[in-house]
């Protein structure tokens, strides 16, 4: 090794002895002390104004972002008269190329994104039942279909969990190409939408992708990207171009609110929502221990399933359409719950945790789940209140009752004890 001034180079060598030293030393971390580094528990702390270092309250900073959401969903209908969408038809595109095995995520992108993936469809499903989604890979290059359109949240998950595995590069334009010969074959009654969650920095495409974005907007698709890397321009002027949103996450929990955005029916674009009268059919129940052919696996089934109205084939899951006769068929319960996003309940009042002069009207226990609002010290704690029937809420039931019940407790009772 060469000499520079009066002291000696280190060689090379003992350099890399020193790195290996330093993997050496994390791997020889205790359990506990590998949990620390992991979880990066120091990011939930916050210094107050004293100068106090004090946990992060992630139920109050959760149930504000809530809020805020709900808050400028309840503006912008209130603003305008919006048509939504209740049959929606969702093509989900999952970037599997050699990006998504980083680990800036833990364990990995890969792993995080199916986890959050598996959520939304369930959440899907339980928001839109008279919609349908489809599921398609990119990697290698190409895009691949992993599951045709359908309403079987568990043939979808099971097929994703079947495919993980990534390699090779991502291709937007193959994705959308196959997107779109796919949904360009909807009815017009049904509204066309894909999410992309990608992975990559780069696209590798075999011609021209801004060809291929025109034609999806020309064919009413409307595409929204959730990248996991950096924000990219061709990501940003595909959503542009169709009306989508796009994103970047941050970290796991955010991904989570990023996806889970999408699950409520977005406002329909206004030169496209035309109102239209959809044939339905309500097939019955089929008779147990009865040996049928089933029209969508093409194969004997035993029991189960249920009867086309009109045609009288076998189908086994709803909704779905009937690959005999193409009859749209639902259940009463799915028309049902459907209807609540065109009525949603109005957003509740936040109540500070304050002593009022008549305080001696609050109620100490949550209208919906009967939990206390006073704190161990006898103070009232921060709730809600229903702008119709007053009656007092919890957190918990706050977010409960507006994305899962869709009905207040409260004037539920009022309108019954009415009937009464």
């Amino acid at each position: 090794m060469s000499n520079s001034g009066n002291g000696k180079r280190k060689p090379v060598n003992d350099e890399e002895d020193d790195d290996e030293d330093d993997e050496g030393n994390e791997r020889d971390l205790e359990a506990w002390e590998r949990a620390y580094a992991d979880e990066r528990s120091w990011e939930s702390l916050q210094e107050d104004e004293s100068g106090l270092l004090r946990p992060i309250d992630n139920q109050a900073l959760h149930h504000a972002q809530y809020r805020r959401r709900l808050r400028s969903l309840s503006s912008a209908s209130a603003a305008s008269r919006i048509q939504k969408g209740l049959i929606r038809y969702l093509y989900l595109v999952i970037d599997l190329s050699r990006a998504a095995g980083e680990m800036d995520l833990r364990p990995s992108r890969m792993v995080v994104v199916a986890k959050q993936t598996e959520a939304f469809i369930r959440e899907f499903f339980d928001q839109n039942p008279l919609s349908q989604i489809g599921l398609v890979a990119i990697k290698d290059g190409v895009a691949q279909c992993l599951t045709d359109l359908g309403g079987s949240p568990e043939s979808h998950i099971k097929a994703l969990m079947g495919k993980l595995g990534c390699s090779g590069e991502a291709s937007l334009q193959n994705a959308l190409e196959l997107v779109h010969d796919q949904l360009d074959q909807i009815p017009s009654y049904g509204h066309r939408e894909v999410i992309i969650l990608y992975s990559a920095l780069s696209t590798c495409d075999p011609g021209d992708v801004m060809e291929t974005i025109q034609r999806c907007k020309k064919s009413k698709i409307r595409c929204s990207v959730i990248g996991l890397s950096a924000e990219l321009y061709i990501c940003k002027y595909l959503c542009q171009e169709t009306g989508g949103l796009y994103s970047v996450a941050l970290d796991e929990a955010h991904l989570k609110d990023l996806i889970l955005e999408h699950a409520p029916p977005p406002p329909a674009i206004a030169e496209f929502a035309i109102a239209n009268l959809i044939k339905m059919g309500f097939p019955q129940r089929a008779a147990e221990g009865v040996i049928s052919i089933c029209s969508c696996h093409k194969e004997a089934k035993f029991g189960g399933g249920y009867i086309c109205p009109r045609c009288k084939a076998r189908v086994c899951e709803l909704p779905t359409e009937c690959r005999i006769c193409g009859l749209t068929l639902v259940s009463s319960p799915h028309l049902a719950r459907s209807y609540h996003h065109l009525f949603p309940v109005t957003p509740f009042e936040d109540i500070a945790p304050t002593i009022l002069p008549n305080q001696h009207r609050r109620p100490k226990n949550c209208f919906g789940c009967q939990q206390s609002l006073l704190n161990p010290g006898n103070m009232p704690v921060r709730c809600v209140t229903c702008p119709k029937c007053r009656q007092f809420f919890c957190l918990d039931c706050d977010i409960y009752i507006h994305e899962s019940l869709h009905n207040c407790p409260g004037c539920e009772s009022l309108r019954n004890s009415k009937l009464v």
